[in-house]
C-alpha cells in the first residue's frame, strides 16, 4: 500500500501498524510497515498546524473576554471615584491664622558685634 493510500484509509492504517509492532522484525525490512510509520507522521504534521490554529483562536477569545471585562472593571472604578464639583457640599471658608512672631530670648540686637 501506498503512504497516501493509507493517510486516506485510517482502519488499514491501523491493521497495518498492529501487524508491525507484532513482528519488530519485519517492521524494519516491510515496505508497508515504513509506509504506515511515514503516513502517521504526515497525519500528526497535518493535524498540528489546526491544534495550533484552534488554540490560538482560543487564546484570542479569552484575551478579548479578559480585556472586556477588565474595560468594564475600569469604567465601574472611574464612576465611583468621579467628583461632580457642582454638587459638592458647601463648606464655610474660615480665615487662616496669621504667623505667630518669633519669640524674643530677651537679649536683644548685639550691636559692635562682628561675626566671626
Amino acid at each position: 500500500m501506498t503512504v497516501a493510500d493509507l493517510m486516506e484509509d485510517r482502519v488499514t492504517l491501523d491493521g497495518v501498524l498492529l501487524k508491525c509492532n507484532q513482528n519488530l522484525q519485519k517492521a524494519r525490512t516491510d515496505i508497508d510497515c515504513m509506509n504506515a510509520r511515514i503516513a502517521v507522521e504526515r497525519l500528526a504534521s497535518q493535524s498540528e498546524p489546526a491544534e495550533d490554529a484552534k488554540r490560538a483562536a482560543e487564546f484570542e477569545r479569552n484575551r478579548e473576554q479578559l480585556r472586556l471585562s477588565q474595560d468594564k472593571q475600569r469604567q465601574e472604578q472611574e464612576t465611583k471615584t468621579k467628583v461632580d464639583a457642582y454638587h459638592l457640599p458647601l463648606v464655610p471658608v474660615e480665615p487662616t491664622p496669621s504667623p505667630a512672631p518669633a519669640p524674643d530670648d530677651g537679649k536683644g540686637p548685639a550691636l559692635g558685634r562682628a561675626n566671626p
